[in-house]
């Protein structure tokens, strides 16, 4: 696994169309919204100054609530929830299926693994360069939205690709996944003949960064095994790709997800920059608060804000939860002397929350010296648990491991020490 740097419905095509070139010609007509002079700037510090301060625990209740981890979501779709949650992150078969269960009432794997194979529901690298799980609608807008984060990072790969013609490149790779899945290996052996002096790896991920390559099944279903084999998004879902958008909707999607934010937030999230004109347009729609810290935050003006005292169930969530990866000040969410511990070396861990916030992390493993199947899960704390939050955290495991995600014959549920690191 590579280590990363953490409102429900979908508009038809022809309705992002229009919008998307009225929001362009929004965006060539209103800069001088954006605070550029010395007033203007002036102006939007007072603004800034004067607006509600969120605690971090507000903070927290507000995105958990978004995140639809405060509780558990009993009338939404599993692609409902894909939408809503704009992805999710999909770097190896499971944590989708674990990121759900957290959120959704009487999840079914199947469900999502149903959507997978009718090609409702695609794997896609988008955000931060990693693997996330995407409605067919959002693989076909949010991948051009982020192409220039793709890019960038190709660029990084340049001294591998020193006389490579790049449009060549994408138009011999996007023939050979289109006459049959390919896998990077097979990608590299297509190329490399071209390009006999290039470096293969950095063949591959040119191809990776220019087309749209989503990751065929039986990968990703449920109960199923397959290797990483690639063909384009247009191939495989039988329809042509979708213009860049203009970044507007997506920002108020993002806060109807993530918010409250910031520009810096959202900036983290998608792995793209220059987003503050985006922020400044929309402004006029949107309500601002500050963090403890004196930065300004973005939401919508009728998104809900639970009080800061609201409970906060105990939640069992996979490894890089886009919960964790989605903001540029994590505090919200991860203690900060917690900060750095949920991952070593290239190895991310699943993570549960207690109260709210990031408390260790849980692994399951395989029994030993069972005639039939069974499993350990296992917590690990950073810090000492209450009675209240130990027994919260049992029922979380209790309802995991009893469930369709598990197919153990027997179960048991441990916890370790505090971890120190």
């Amino acid at each position: 696994m590579t280590k990363t740097p953490s409102e429900p419905g979908t508009p038809s095509r022809s309705s992002r169309s229009s919008r998307s070139s009225r929001s362009s010609r929004s965006s060539r007509s209103s800069r001088s919204s954006t605070p550029s002079t010395p007033s203007a700037a002036k102006a939007a510090g007072a603004r800034t100054r004067t607006a509600p301060v969120l605690s971090a625990r507000a903070l927290n209740r507000a995105t958990l609530d978004r995140q639809l981890l405060l509780r558990r979501s009993a009338g939404l779709s599993v692609e409902g929830a894909v939408t809503h949650l704009l992805g999710l992150q999909a770097q190896n078969v499971k944590p989708p299926y674990y990121a759900l269960a957290a959120r959704l009432e009487g999840f079914d794997p199947q469900d999502l693994s149903g959507l997978l194979a009718e090609r409702d529901l695609v794997r896609i690298v988008t955000m931060r360069s990693t693997i996330h799980l995407h409605t067919a609608d959002d693989a076909l807008t949010l991948r051009p939205l982020v192409q220039g984060a793709r890019d960038r990072e190709l660029h990084a790969f340049r001294k591998g690709l020193a006389g490579v013609d790049l449009a060549e490149l994408a138009a011999l790779a996007r023939a050979a996944v289109e006459e049959e899945p390919r896998t990077m290996k097979q990608l590299r052996e297509v190329l490399l003949p071209r390009w006999p002096d290039a470096d293969p790896q950095s063949l591959a991920v040119a191809a990776r960064c220019s087309l749209p390559l989503v990751q065929v099944t039986p990968r990703g279903l449920w109960g199923q095994s397959g290797q990483v084999a690639l063909t384009t998004a247009e191939h495989w879902l039988g329809r042509p790709g979708e213009p860049v958008p203009a970044p507007d909707a997506t920002v108020l999607r993002y806060l109807a997800a993530f918010g409250p934010a910031s520009v810096k937030d959202m900036q983290t999230w998608a792995g793209l920059t220059r987003l503050r004109e985006v922020f400044e347009r929309l402004r006029p729609r949107l309500r601002t608060f500050r963090d403890e810290s004196g930065v300004e935050l973005f939401d919508l003006p009728d998104a809900p804000h639970p009080d800061a005292d609201t409970p906060a169930p105990a939640r069992l969530l996979p490894e890089f939860d886009n919960l964790l990866l989605s903001h540029a000040d994590r505090s919200r969410v991860v203690p900060p002397e917690y900060k750095g511990r949920t991952w070593k070396g290239n190895f991310a861990y699943s993570v549960f929350l207690a109260d709210g916030f990031l408390a260790g992390v849980w692994r399951i493993k395989e029994g030993a010296g069972q005639a039939k199947r069974s499993v350990i899960l296992t917590f690990e704390p950073f810090g000492k648990l209450t009675r209240a939050q130990r027994g919260e955290l049992t029922e979380e495991a209790e309802r995991l491991l009893s469930g369709p995600l598990n197919e153990a014959a027997t179960y048991d549920i441990r916890f370790g020490t505090v971890i120190e690191r």
